[in-house]
């Protein structure tokens, strides 16, 4: 029986993106190396720029349908998501339309954070990649995503995690209850480490999170009399983070034969 693997990222235009995926797809390949690896990418905007650059732009329909058409009968499809939150639901989704209209067997691989274990190693894996020129108690900002989601709380649940470890490390978000205005008060060192808690530097990283712009979180903490420090690498640059989402595809994969 034929069988692949679908990775699916919200999409990169990037340099420095569009290399984080490419090597986490080594990663991948390397790992599973009789399984072909294709991809797929939810952001419509990025599908039609990469389209016009004559790049693959598959959405996650689209490439499952591919498939099924070149005769795979087994797919393992992993998102590069952080929480089962809503575009992880909307995989889901079309994940079983195409099993219920097609012969083929899915198997969707869990999102960075989807249970206690994960946020356990989430948090190690945020320790193990500090910026090694930070000094003992300088605050570390990680700046996620967010969501107006119940999944919302898996944010949360790193930043227990995180803290217990190391109390100057904060773990925010662009929306929801984690958002920088909660942490301000708890920053005490003049210098302030920003790191993205992004699967990869995109828009988010270079102009939310440190961009010049008025509103960016660079800005915001530089106003609020801070030093401000980015640190410019996404999660899937890091192997203790990468090695969170390829278990999670062995895990989809292995349920083939379970």
């Amino acid at each position: 029986m034929k069988c692949a693997i679908l990775l699916v990222a919200f999409g990169a235009t990037g340099q420095q993106a569009r290399g984080t995926l490419r090597d986490f797809d080594a990663q991948v390949r390397a790992a599973f190396p009789d399984w072909p690896v294709r991809w797929a990418y939810t952001s419509l905007l990025l599908r039609e720029r990469l389209a016009r650059a004559r790049q693959k732009s598959d959405s996650v329909l689209k490439a499952l349908r591919r498939l099924q058409f070149e005769g795979f009968r087994q797919v393992a499809v992993q998102p590069l998501h952080s929480i089962p939150g809503d575009e992880n639901g909307e995989v889901r989704a079309v994940l079983e339309e195409v099993a219920a209209t097609s012969a083929m067997r899915l198997q969707l691989g869990a999102p960075l954070l989807d249970d206690p274990e994960d946020v356990e190693e989430a948090a190690r894996a945020v320790l193990a990649h500090l910026p090694p020129e930070r000094q003992a108690g300088e605050d570390v900002v990680l700046m996620g995503h967010g969501a107006r989601h119940p999944a919302m709380s898996r944010y949360e649940d790193l930043a227990r995690a995180v803290d217990r470890l190391d109390a100057h490390i904060h773990v925010g978000a662009m929306s929801g209850p984690l958002e920088l205005d909660a942490l301000l008060s708890r920053l005490t060192s003049r210098r302030v480490w920003l790191m993205p808690l992004l699967s990869v530097v995109g828009r988010h990283a270079l102009e939310d999170m440190a961009g010049e712009q008025e509103h960016s979180w660079r800005s915001r903490l530089e106003r609020a009399g801070h030093d401000c420090c980015p640190i410019l690498h996404g999660m899937a640059e890091y192997s203790g983070f990468a090695a969170i989402w390829l278990r999670h595809l062995a895990q989809a994969v292995a349920r083939f034969t379970s």
